[in-house]
């Protein structure tokens, strides 16, 4: 049987692609509707001024996805590995891809970012004390 932490790695995965298929079903109707150039000399930041912020929003979430989630993956496989990926492992993996996905779709939407930054440090927190539990169980 497959350790119960890998569950909430492949949910964020997935969470990753439905954003970045949003991030594109935004994107690339406002790049056409600004009549933007496909110029390859186009720096990302001369592209982001010229769209809607709630088109931009979408793209910034995904990156975030791809930053701070690395290291989720790393402790949870880890976990997964080291026989130690269920119990209160498998729960705050959980928490952290509930909370992500929530931050996502605060970000996405309306973007508050005091809202988003507290949501961010609340899934920081779950990802320190998933990586300090799992490291108690492998070491």
């Amino acid at each position: 049987m497959p350790s119960p932490i890998l569950l909430p790695v492949v949910a964020l995965v997935l969470w990753s692609l439905v954003m970045e298929v949003w991030l594109y079903a935004t994107r690339i109707p406002a790049i056409q509707a600004a009549k933007l150039p496909m110029d390859p000399t186009l720096t990302a930041a001369e592209l982001n001024a010229r769209i809607p912020p709630q088109v931009r929003w979408k793209a910034d979430n995904y990156n975030h996805l791809m930053e701070q989630p690395t290291i989720f993956y790393a402790v949870a496989l880890a976990a997964a590995v080291g026989g130690v990926g269920s119990g209160l492992n498998a729960w705050l993996a959980w928490g952290y891809v509930g909370l992500r996905v929530v931050h996502s779709l605060v970000q996405a939407i309306a973007n508050p970012i005091m809202v988003r930054f507290s949501i961010f440090m609340l899934a920081s927190l779950v990802l320190a004390g998933l990586a300090i539990h799992a490291a108690m169980g492998l070491f």
